[in-house]
């Protein structure tokens, strides 16, 4: 035997002991993973927000009427707001616009008149407090009934007569 064919393999010998390790190593680290994977899963598969996530993301997102057929599980429930806690009723009409009004009306978002301004507030004053009020208890274009809330009449009235307020001055 030549010194090429025992070098050669020495290095074959050699080179199967290190593949056969790292092959070893990775199926090690393979089931590691996937043990450990398992037990996480596990915990995050008893979480109700998880699962309800998941129910979320794989229910259709649209269903369809069929002539003939009971649709009467395809209408929305009636959505029956909250009363508002005393706690989170505004006391005066500035604390409604702060709290509330602000967001658009501050800003002129959406083409709400932006409160204080007088050129788009007086054609609006014109229409009577009455249009206002109805506009604001109602909704009016992009504007939500109640600008979203579900506050009383008389803090809806008391807002507005402020924005006004602010227009007149």
């Amino acid at each position: 035997m030549s010194n090429d064919e025992t070098s050669d393999t020495h290095f074959l010998n050699s080179f199967s002991v290190v593949l056969g390790i790292l092959i070893i190593a990775a199926i090690g680290f393979f089931a590691l993973a996937r043990s450990l994977g398992r037990v996480q899963l596990k915990d995050q598969m008893t979480e109700s927000t998880y699962l309800a996530a998941i129910q979320n993301n794989i229910a259709p997102f649209g269903r369809e009427a069929i002539a003939g057929q009971d649709n009467s599980a395809l209408t929305a429930p009636a959505a029956t707001a909250p009363a508002a806690p005393a706690a989170n009723l505004p006391k005066t009409g500035e604390a409604a616009f702060q709290q509330v009004c602000s967001a658009c009306h501050g800003l002129g978002l959406n083409g709400a008149p932006k409160a204080g301004d007088k050129a788009a507030w007086a054609p609006r004053i014109a229409e009577g407090m009455a249009v206002l009020y109805q506009h604001a208890e109602h909704g009016y274009k992009a504007m939500p009934p109640r600008g979203g809330t579900n506050w009383p009449d008389a803090t809806i009235r008391s807002a507005v007569d402020y924005m006004v307020s602010l227009a007149k001055k």
